[in-house]
């Protein structure tokens, strides 16, 4: 190792050291609020409730491959169109969760208005206990040409068996 790339090889393990020691973990950050805290369920009722006051449907996903070009999510029910009330969202969430305790879940509030339709808010409401992260892979082309990628750990098991203790 040179002399030059020592100094920054200590100060990653000095940090990889200081985030485990306050308990720092890797965590997914998709879509809006993934920087804060987990929010609670009335947190999550707030919202649901803004999104329903602006006309939006709302609709819930979950997948165990969270990569961040994995957009296809499996949808859980159809989207609600016709409700009013956050608790009837809740209660598929919270169906949901139960069916799927190990996957990541999302609540997307879809704006269907003419010249929109589009998503206007989607956020994780459900993690695994466990996020293993991502790795960074390397491909050495012709010449100096480096590839890089992003590849999850938890896709080196098979879909369903990616979360939770090692078989």
């Amino acid at each position: 190792m040179s002399s030059a790339a020592a100094p920054h090889g200590r100060v990653l393990a000095a940090l990889r050291s200081l985030n485990l020691s306050m308990g720092y973990v890797m965590r997914i950050t998709q879509g809006t609020f993934s920087f804060l805290p987990e929010l609670t369920d009335d947190e999550i009722s707030l919202q649901i409730d803004y999104a329903l006051g602006q006309g939006w449907a709302c609709s819930i996903e979950f997948t165990d491959d969270p990569h961040p070009r994995n957009t296809y999510w499996d949808m859980w029910g159809l989207p609600m169109f016709d409700l009013h009330d956050a608790a009837g969202v809740m209660q598929e969430v919270n169906a949901c969760r139960a069916a799927r305790p190990q996957h990541y879940i999302k609540i997307n509030a879809f704006d269907s208005v003419r010249g929109f339709e589009t998503m206007r808010l989607s956020f994780i409401v459900n993690r695994p206990t466990e996020e293993p992260g991502f790795r960074l892979t390397r491909q050495d082309g012709t010449g100096r040409v480096q590839r890089y990628g992003l590849s999850s750990y938890a896709s080196d098991r098979p879909s369903g068996e990616r979360y939770g203790p090692a078989r």
